[in-house]
């Protein structure tokens, strides 16, 4: 009777005995960082421990951050809603019941202050999930913290800020690709100077993989968005030992714990190689540094409880893996936004594994596995080859504007359903163990009065202020956005004289137009 074949997600095949010795010759804190990017990893820091929170008022979502904050979170995870993320005010047509339902809606200046109410933004590090719209919101903390007495200087944080995965995967785009580099570089060339402490870019495989990806396609075509805006950057004349320094990245965990752990591992190798090919000298610019959200898309409606040790074992394939931040998602994700006890029970989730479980009690603990070491190699080369495709197409920009990111996804994504459908595939609770009794969760809803209380805000923030000086501001940014000039300063100028997000995003349509895919 011949054995059964057995394969990963991404389709690499599993031997049944692993009995060859891998060489051993990659150190923690050592280029390429296959182990880890720091000597000591956890047994001198741990990871940072964020809940990703943000929902209907900015004084809502200021209320969850002080009870996580109280709960042992180490750094804030902002969500934020739709109308925010593709530049619409609360009460623009497009907004319509939209409005503080997957995250918090911030309009303007007076919303940031009213969301880090009581929090010292020298004392908390932000990371901030936004991307088409990342540079007004980074210009509206900025501006904060500035109202708050603080030197920016020393100001810690994320903008996710990463456009092409939105192109390829999620949707949340505005312009096109073309303008919409050049304000992630913007971006980037303004905190080199200004902001040093802040992460001007969290490239995202997250998406891509929460729209249908494999592990390898995960870890492949991040790669390759990453080094598309490493070229971007180098064109404008930016330093590589320095810029590269503050990009960040920002992974899926799912199920197949080995696999992820090999993904990890495999990431961080890939991404220093690809750096020195591209003249990187600096340690610290050959570094992959990575925050990890556990997979929104792997969490079950029926038996949702179930979903805790899902959380859980995708949790210690990031820790095992050497993540720099976590946030784990909660139980009844796949029903509504978290409830209280959901969060909290996340947030345990990470404490537990950081204190109880011994995990963190060594430089990557499976160091030296020859099945680990193995998958590691074997996700390596099939992630290469898909980046080799899209560097003969010209870059992943190229490789979006063809198509060849999104198909695949969609290939995959169609097998990997099409295998639970048959029951090829086991997910418990759902094609497998099921269960009549469909039992009760409570949900988390958010009123769609939201709406109307943030029109409100518009309404008298539109009042009081100098509109004068707010068309003077965003006749600037129109001028210079037809120029090279670096838009960052007079974004931030917008922003303290209390413009919009929407008015200042409607600015740039104006210059730039809409992308149409």
């Amino acid at each position: 009777m011949s054995e059964k074949k057995v394969i990963t997600d991404s389709g690499i095949i599993i031997n049944r005995l692993y009995d060859k010795p891998v060489p051993m010759s990659e150190q923690p804190g050592k280029f390429p960082f296959t182990r880890g990017i720091h000597a000591a990893m956890y047994r001198d820091k741990l990871w940072t421990m964020r809940q990703y929170a943000g929902f209907s008022t900015a004084e809502e979502s200021n209320k969850r951050y002080h009870y996580l904050l109280g709960q042992g979170v180490s750094g804030l995870s902002v969500a934020f809603d739709l109308p925010t993320q593709i530049g619409y005010d609360s009460d623009h047509t497009m907004a319509d019941g939209e409005v503080g339902k997957v995250g918090v809606a911030i309009d303007s200046l007076e919303d940031m202050e009213r969301l880090f109410a009581g929090i010292d933004l020298q004392e908390v590090s932000t990371s901030m999930t936004i991307n088409a719209t990342a540079f007004i919101l980074l210009a509206f903390y900025i501006a904060l913290a500035k109202k708050q007495g603080t030197d920016i200087k020393t100001i810690s944080g994320t903008i996710q800020n990463d456009i092409l995965k939105e192109y390829a995967a999620r949707g949340t785009y505005i312009y096109p690709p073309a303008p919409s580099m050049r304000l992630i570089t913007d971006i980037f060339e303004y905190c080199s100077n200004e902001v040093p402490k802040w992460n001007t870019i969290s490239i995202s495989g997250y998406h891509i993989r929460e729209a249908g990806s494999n592990a390898v396609q995960e870890l492949a075509f991040t790669l390759a968005n990453g080094k598309a805006y490493l070229k971007a950057a180098i064109d404008k004349g930016l330093d590589i030992n320095i810029f590269a320094q503050r990009l960040s990245f920002f992974f899926n965990a799912h199920n197949n714990l080995f696999e992820e752990v090999a993904k990890f591992r495999a990431a961080r190798r890939m991404w220093a190689k690809i750096t020195t090919d591209l003249g990187a000298t600096d340690a610290k610019a050959q570094m992959l540094r990575f925050h990890t959200q556990t997979g929104g898309s792997t969490l079950t409606a029926p038996q949702p409880k179930n979903n805790i040790a899902r959380v859980t074992i995708q949790a210690l394939s990031a820790v095992l893996g050497g993540t720099q931040s976590l946030h784990t998602n909660g139980y009844d994700e796949a029903l509504s936004l978290p409830t209280e006890e959901a969060a909290t029970i996340a947030l345990r989730t990470q404490q537990i594994v950081a204190f109880e479980s011994g995990v963190t009690d060594t430089v990557d603990p499976l160091a030296g596995s020859y099945y680990v070491e193995a998958l590691t190699n074997e996700v390596e080369a099939a992630a290469w080859k898909l980046i080799e495709k899209i560097d003969v197409m010209g870059g992943a920009v190229k490789a979006i504007e063809e198509h060849f990111m999104q198909d695949e996804i969609a290939r995959s994504s169609y097998a990997y359903n099409k295998a639970i459908e048959s029951n090829e595939k086991t997910i418990v609770g759902v094609n497998k163990f099921t269960s009549k009794d469909i039992g009760s969760t409570p949900l988390f809803k958010i009123d769609d009065s939201i709406r109307q209380e943030q029109s409100e805000k518009l309404r008298v923030l539109r009042g009081k202020r100098d509109n004068n000086k707010v068309k003077m501001c965003l006749e600037t940014i129109k001028e210079k956005a037809a120029t090279t000039d670096n838009l960052m300063p007079y974004v931030i100028d917008a922003v303290e004289h209390l413009c919009t997000l929407g008015e200042i995003a409607d600015t740039l349509r104006e210059v730039w137009g809409e992308y149409k895919g």
